[in-house]
């Protein structure tokens, strides 16, 4: 390649490996998806193929030289049966196929380990249970399934890992979710693939798949000190939120111990499962989910917490298990940086019965 100038040799390599048409297979979903793909479009170039040649033979068959008087030819039921049953049963193959991937991409294991994804013009905030933070970049272990939960703090965003085959919009006031598991330690590119504002180009990063051991010392070079649960219980106690959710009998709000996961009784006699969404949504619009049994005084704290707060709030009533986690919260007084300045009753309670008032179990 002595012709080629270095300069430019260099940036067709550079061009060539970044933005290869296409990427390679770095997830487990990855090939299941490609063979997709490829039965697609080996389907379409057929039909295309088979449309080409029926064109061109009828052309040259039936061309006014040969047949200056138009004939009526009558239709063929066997004809018309095979063009359209033949299709009809290679798109059904192409609708099963594709649903069942799709409700494997977006159903994550039980053993997933969840990744908090905040879009934000025009940037990536990744947090991890264990306090890490991460702005553009997310470290991750080879072999092990990992459970994204995306939320846009402004507009519309998608996050999008071609290597991995998964794309998920970040959508305002809503989670969602999306799954992969990695299977080839690395560094991959990901993109916001929803135009989303001036710098939408921007609005990249690099997923780092690490080998098990090397995540875990990355995880104990980069913590904050502090999980997310841990954040969430100072805010919890911060906000005086034990002033109605204590565990007492005589609690004006309902209990939270081991509310994630169950069925709530609304007062229109239907049930609720408290998940992450529901969770998120009794925090900053509680008139929306009224508990049976309960009066609606809880505040709105929509435009108060930031969604970071509301994430480590979530996190920390999910791990509520029994009722001395929210006895020792009562004695809590360190506030969060956010709340500094601001007072918080101390309240001392015996402990009460760590049933949740109002809840049933699933």
């Amino acid at each position: 390649m002595s012709h080629i100038s270095p300069v430019l040799w260099q940036y067709l390599v550079k061009w060539l490996t970044n933005f290869a048409l296409f990427p390679p297979e770095a997830s487990k979903i990855a090939p299941q998806m490609d063979a997709l793909f490829f039965f697609m479009v080996l389907v379409s170039l057929v039909g295309l193929t088979i449309v080409v040649l029926l064109i061109t033979a009828f052309s040259i068959l039936y061309r006014k030289e040969r047949h200056p008087v138009a004939e009526q030819i009558e239709g063929s039921t066997l004809l018309e049966a095979t063009w359209t049953i033949i299709p009809l049963g290679l798109f059904l193959i192409m609708f099963v196929w594709g649903a069942l991937i799709y409700f494997r991409v977006y159903t994550p294991p039980a053993n997933a380990m969840n990744v908090y994804v905040v879009g934000k013009q025009w940037m990536w905030k990744v947090e991890h249970a264990g306090g890490q933070h991460e702005i553009n970049a997310l470290h991750i272990p080879a072999g092990r399934p990992i459970q994204l939960t995306l939320i846009s703090q402004d507009v519309f965003h998608s996050f999008s890992i071609p290597a991995f085959r998964v794309k998920r919009e970040a959508i305002p006031g809503r989670y969602t979710t999306v799954w992969f598991e990695a299977t080839q330690p690395g560094t991959y590119h990901f993109f916001c693939t929803q135009y989303c504002g001036t710098e939408h180009s921007h609005m990249t990063g690099d997923v780092v798949v690490m080998t098990p051991d090397g995540y875990k010392k990355w995880l104990a070079e980069s913590t904050s000190g502090m999980s997310l649960a841990q954040n969430g219980e100072r805010l919890f106690a911060s906000l005086s939120c034990t002033a109605c959710h204590n565990d007492r009998a005589d609690a004006r709000g309902p209990s939270l111990v081991n509310v994630y996961g169950s069925r709530l009784p609304l007062p229109n006699g239907g049930t609720v499962v408290a998940d992450d969404a529901f969770l998120r949504e009794a925090i900053l619009d509680p008139s929306q989910h009224l508990t049976q049994g309960f009066a609606p005084i809880m505040p709105t704290y929509q435009g108060q917490i930031s969604e970071d707060g509301v994430i480590s709030l979530v996190e920390f009533i999910k791990g509520l298990h029994s009722g001395y986690r929210l006895q020792q919260t009562l004695t809590t007084t360190t506030l969060l940086p956010e709340s500094e300045g601001k007072a918080v009753p101390v309240r001392q309670a015996p402990p009460q019965s760590h049933l949740a008032k109002g809840w049933v179990k699933p």
